[in-house]
């Protein structure tokens, strides 16, 4: 008797290697961005901008640390919603992936309208409509053509964003105005702004999202059980690095903080350093890292769906598939750009605060499924080191990122509450009102079925080729 032959799932090709998934990550995080903010979060926090980073960061690495822990089992595409899948159950890893899209799918939204935003203002002939809907397109076709081809494009990006920060940090560094006694007084709060910190570093914790990128690579990592936790931790600690830098030189420039609109500080920063010729040079530069950081978080995103849609938790035909000849998942691209249309109607701010929610819950995910996969269950190792690696930092992680969440306004939670709630609707929909289990999340042949089991430290990584035995 012959037994039934079984269609190969689609899978990702291996190119990427450690230097370009840093780059990747980095380009997400956009650290130009540090300008988008700055004069908001240096009024939430009281003129405290580089200590907020420095909390963000910490708070960061913690989580950071449970992703790299995560994807040491699970080297495939998914980010948070595999990790709580495999952890917790299909209907947990829905909810959390379905969370996640929130603020995925409005990351590159935002980038389009920023982009639109600054170069309406420099070209006021041409509708702001128009620039973001140019910017969409040209991104779309830039992650059609694959990882690859964008990894050459982020390091462009990067190189660029790179110069300008660098002459900002040497130039704004030698036209301090800040006394010796007070060069560090931004990065010391009063007892009483705790509050405040914890506020403004809600906000910052978005720019650090970059390393949350990192782990939906995995499909295209090679070797990724190590190239990928490395790379979450270096893109973590360069991006809080380059922050803190930034901020702290922002705050020696201009101790005052008094600047005319805080929307607009950044570029008033900037002239402050050089002139309108830095200013001019800065509003190329970061609408040239709005559309950098749109291709990395649309190509994050769109993985991310392709899981799902390889899964059966969304229309497999669709969004399932891969183009034959570049091998990316257009069907899942094209949906977000979809979505990211609507950034010719929605405002910046109604289109931020869609973000914040998806972000800090889904860290909370992977720091919980570290615990429930290292620590309980089969497999698990209670030795003293386990426990700490996997049980005290994650632990510590999940408080710190909760801390964060609960910092969060009341609108971030009644749109991420209402986000949820729609996301529980088609989750009753798929398993017939939870009377099944959703289907598992394919693991590809190249992976064993001990994969599962958390690997010792010192054993042999899983071959890199995928569907090999």
């Amino acid at each position: 008797m012959s037994s039934p032959t079984t269609e190969k799932a689609p899978q990702l090709t291996r190119v990427l290697r450690l230097p370009a998934i840093v780059l990747f990550g980095l380009t997400y995080m956009s650290p130009v961005a540090v300008f988008t903010t700055y004069g908001i979060v240096n009024d939430e926090t009281g003129g405290h901008l580089p200590a907020a980073y420095v909390l963000a960061l910490g708070v960061m690495l913690l989580t950071a640390h449970s992703y790299g822990r995560m994807v040491r089992s699970y080297p495939a595409a998914g980010s948070a919603y595999k990790y709580a899948q495999k952890s917790f159950g299909g209907h947990i890893g829905f909810l959390t992936g379905w969370t996640l899209m929130l603020d995925y799918l409005f990351m590159p939204m935002v980038s389009f309208l920023l982009a639109g935003i600054y170069l309406h203002a420099e070209f006021p002939g041409v509708p702001q409509a128009v620039w973001s809907v140019g910017a969409l397109l040209l991104v779309l076709v830039f992650n059609i053509m694959g990882v690859k081809f964008l990894s050459k494009i982020t390091a462009i990006v990067m190189g660029v964003t790179g110069l300008l920060l660098a002459f900002f940090v040497i130039v704004g560094g030698s036209k301090s105005e800040a006394g010796a006694g007070d060069a560090f007084s931004a990065f010391v709060p009063a007892s009483d702004q705790w509050g405040l910190l914890a506020g403004g570093a809600a906000i910052l914790a978005l720019s650090f999202l970059g390393f949350d990128a990192v782990s939906t690579l995995a499909e295209e990592a090679h070797n990724p059980r190590k190239t990928v936790p490395r790379g979450i931790i270096l893109t973590t600690a360069i991006g809080g690095g380059i922050f803190i830098l930034v901020a702290w030189i922002g705050s020696l420039v201009r101790p005052d903080n008094n600047f005319a609109n805080p929307d607009s500080a950044g570029a008033e920063l900037m002239e402050t350093v050089g002139g309108s010729a830095l200013a001019g040079a800065f509003t190329a530069v970061y609408v040239l890292g709005c559309i950098g950081n749109a291709m990395v978080s649309q190509a994050s995103v769109s993985r991310i769906i392709f899981s799902m849609g390889r899964d059966g938790l969304l229309p497999k035909r669709v969004f399932g598939r891969l183009h034959p000849k570049f091998g990316t998942p257009v069907g899942a691209l094209i949906g977000v750009s979809a979505v990211a249309l609507l950034s010719v109607v929605l405002t910046l701010d109604q289109a931020v605060v869609m973000i914040n929610f998806g972000a800090l819950a889904a860290f909370s995910m992977v720091n919980l499924s570290v615990i429930k996969h290292y620590l309980v269950g089969a497999g698990r190792d209670l030795g003293p080191r386990s426990l700490i690696v996997n049980g005290l930092l994650p632990g510590l992680g999940f408080a710190t990122t909760v801390w964060l969440w609960t910092s969060l306004t009341g609108t971030t939670f009644v749109v991420g509450l209402l986000w949820m709630a729609a996301g529980l609707v088609i989750l009753a929909i798929t398993t017939r009102f939870f009377t099944r289990q959703p289907p598992e999340l394919h693991m590809d042949a190249g992976e064993k079925d001990e994969a599962a089991v958390p690997p010792a430290d010192g054993t042999p990584d899983a071959p890199e080729t995928v569907g090999a035995r």
